[in-house]
Order: C-alpha cells, then structure tokens, then sequence
C-alpha cells in the first residue's frame, strides 16, 4: 500500500513540475501557406517537439508526410526562458542547431547554419 502511494506522489510530483514549454503549438506558415500543431513534450531531461497535424492555407486539416515526425529534439532549458538543441527544417530535410525563447505564450524557434539563421513565431494551443 505504502509503495503504491510512492508512486501516486511522484506521479503528482512529476506532473506538477512540467516545463513551461510543454504542450501544444502552432507554427508560423510556411513558404506554402501550411501550418502545423507541434506537440512539445519531456523527453528524457531535455525537451522535443513532434508534428500532430498539418493544415493548408484555409485552414483545413491535411494529410502531409511530415505528421509524427520529430522536428526538435535535446532542448535543455539555459535560463531566462531560452532553450537549445537541435531542430529539423522539413522543407530543407535537415538538422541545425537551435533555440527557443519562451515570452508568454509565444514561443520564437531559430535554427542556424553557421552565422546565418532562421527563426518562426508559434502561438501556444494548449
């Protein structure tokens, strides 16, 4: 009985403690039109980000080969609401290093190849 209450607790624990950064967001559109949900959960002791669902430019859910695929990944909080690790571009099929500021509930991602970078605003969803 005593051992199940330890696990109840340190799953209340857990649960209460979650990165500010978890939950849903929607990303900027893209050159497309297209915008995504990504799904940004705990991943071992850093963060990552996965795509749930694509939409086209009016909005409408679509069916797009990027679905369930992780787009960030190793995102290790460094203070004042910045993160780093590595990211996925879709439109390039490539990794970059990366970084994430959190500023309420907008959440900026840069990816930078060398001395030049890209960055997106996301609305949190969730």
């Amino acid at each position: 009985m005593r051992l199940a209450l330890v696990f109840v607790f340190i799953g209340f624990a857990s649960t209460a403690v979650a990165d500010p950064v978890v939950g849903m967001w929607q990303t900027q559109a893209d050159r497309k039109g297209q915008t995504a949900f990504v799904q940004v959960q705990q991943c071992a002791r850093a963060l990552c980000g996965k795509i749930v669902k694509v939409f086209n430019p009016d909005g409408k859910p679509i069916n797009h080969k990027n679905i369930g695929r992780m787009i960030f990944w190793n995102m290790i909080a460094q203070g004042g609401g910045i993160y780093a690790g590595r990211a996925l571009v879709p439109a390039y099929n490539k990794e970059y290093d990366a970084q994430m500021l959190l500023s309420g509930n907008r959440l900026t991602v840069k990816g930078c190849f060398g001395p030049v970078c890209q960055s997106q605003k996301w609305a949190r969803i969730q």
